[in-house]
């Protein structure tokens, strides 16, 4: 902003003066340098125009601290309807009927020697199955000497072709042979003694007993760079009895676990346990392994993993509620308490926690509620005092209780479930999810926050204005007072030139 010169003339209270160094007042809103000149009052000026300032200031002020308030309540009312979100969704899943499939457990007593897996989704049979392994598949092998070939070299493995060119190396040859998926065995270099040949070991990729007419039958051409085999070896079949039955397989992976009966005059008979893949892991010797496949019922751990994921997040949900409900507001720090008591949050707590305790209408037995299946607030039994975390609320889950009131009637812990979700999640989303209360609060608070930051544009241009006009008001009085105390001077001085009578 410019500034205005006055006047020091003894004619005219409109001439100028000089301003005085330091005298200046900043603008409101800017860095720039306000003067007001002359002090010919004696008055100090720029004490004056700040104070006068200091109320119209102190509006944008307030308006400032209560946006951020609301910028801080907003931040913390999307926290909260984040959490308030995930929480219903955990809700939703305990009522898909998806989480009360019916599975299977197939289990074994040592599956580090007797691996049991189920083979399809549709069902294997009940019962309790011993199975012994006497021997395990292998692979049939042999061994040879390789010498590096003077000239290009093609060798047959059963029937296949591996050619190689002259001076190949025993590797080249293994390679050759292992990244070929028409080969019919696997090769490996297992010793290279210096200044000798090279020892390679072809073994079948299928394991199991090979057939009458021979196993890795190996044919080369005049370049001969495989001697005849130096060590052979037969794969033989797995062998196994199956509650007694004796069987035998070339793979040590038995789907359907099909064994011969020696009691069947045809010798088709067979013997199975239908829907379950045995892995035979190693020999079993004296101890046989029991394998168990149950009744087809619910996963309880699903079940039990899927109400934990809620009760934690449940217990995250209110905690993060509770923390700013009772967080109290500050003086100075607008961002400090924008939550406390709100009456809201309150009654959705209050809403939530019924809804724990709460009977489903509609249903009869023993399991009406989520108390019914062991979760609750953890309340203290007999003459105990309640955990602070059961006063607040928060949730715990009996894993015996849920897996006893499931082993009992998991048809009425599905029941209960569903109709419990289906009110809790819609009481829950009422709040939290988009379009509900939260969201509601959150549009209007934003709407608010424009609305502040418009009027405190308007405030800091109208400030602005207003204080300019005031130092332009107090520089026009000093002008004048200026010019009067020099006519004054004047007067004076020509006073005292009259002669003297």
């Amino acid at each position: 902003m410019s500034t205005q010169s006055v006047g020091s003339s003894t004619t005219s209270a409109t001439s100028s003066s000089q301003y005085k160094s330091g005298d200046q007042l900043s603008s409101l809103g800017g860095s720039s340098q306000l003067q007001v000149t002359g002090l010919a009052s004696g008055l100090d000026t720029n004490a004056i125009v700040t104070a006068l300032m200091a109320t119209q200031q102190q509006q944008v002020t307030n308006l400032t601290n209560q946006q951020t308030g609301l910028t801080a309540l907003n931040t913390q009312l999307t926290s909260i309807q984040a959490a308030l979100s995930k929480v219903a969704t955990d809700a939703q899943a305990l009522g898909n009927p998806s989480l009360f499939s019916f599975t299977q457990t197939i289990s074994s007593t040592n599956p580090t020697l007797v691996g049991a897996t189920a083979t399809s989704n549709n069902g294997a049979v009940v019962g309790g199955y011993q199975v012994s392994v006497t021997n395990l598949a292998s692979a049939s092998q042999r061994t040879f000497q390789f010498t590096s070939p003077t000239t290009a070299d093609t060798i047959t493995i059963d029937g296949h072709d591996t050619t190689l060119a002259a001076g190949a190396s025993a590797q080249d040859f293994v390679n050759a042979i292992n990244s070929d998926q028409n080969a019919t065995v696997w090769a490996t270099v297992t010793a290279s003694p210096s200044g000798g040949p090279a020892t390679v070991v072809l073994s079948d990729r299928a394991t199991g007993a090979p057939p009458p007419t021979g196993y890795i039958t190996v044919t080369n051409d005049s370049a001969s760079a495989l001697s005849p085999p130096t060590f052979s070896q037969a794969g033989v079949n797995a062998q196994y009895t199956i509650n007694g039955v004796a069987g035998e397989s070339s793979s040590n992976t038995i789907t359907g676990a099909a064994v011969s009966s020696p009691n069947s005059s045809a010798g088709g008979a067979t013997e199975t346990i239908p829907g379950v893949s045995l892995s035979l892991n190693g020999v079993t010797g004296s101890t046989p392994v029991s394998v168990t496949v149950g009744s087809p019922a619910p996963s309880t751990q699903n079940i039990q993993t899927a109400v934990q994921q809620f009760v934690t997040d449940y217990n995250s949900a209110i905690t993060q509620i509770q923390t700013q409900l009772t967080q109290s507001p500050s003086s100075s720090d607008p961002t400090q308490g924008t939550l406390f008591g709100d009456s809201d949050l309150q009654q959705l707590l209050s809403n939530m926690r019924e809804q724990m305790d709460a009977t489903v209408g509609g249903l009869t037995g023993s399991i009406t509620s989520m108390l019914d299946i062991g979760v609750s607030t953890g309340a203290a039994s007999g003459g105990g005092a309640p955990s602070q975390s059961s006063i607040s609320g928060n949730l715990t889950l009996d894993v015996n209780a849920l897996t006893q009131a499931l082993t009992s009637n998991s048809t009425a812990v599905h029941q209960m479930m569903q109709s419990w979700s289906i009110g809790f999640s819609f009481m829950v989303n009422n709040e939290a999810a988009p379009g509900g209360v939260i969201s509601q609060r959150i549009q209007g608070d934003d709407t608010q926050i424009s609305y502040l930051g418009n009027q405190i544009d308007n405030l800091n241009q109208a400030n602005s204005a207003k204080q300019a006009q005031l130092v332009q008001e107090f520089a026009q009085m000093e002008a004048m007072l200026s010019s009067s105390q020099s006519t004054s001077s004047w007067l004076t001085s020509q006073i005292a030139a009259l002669p003297t009578p």
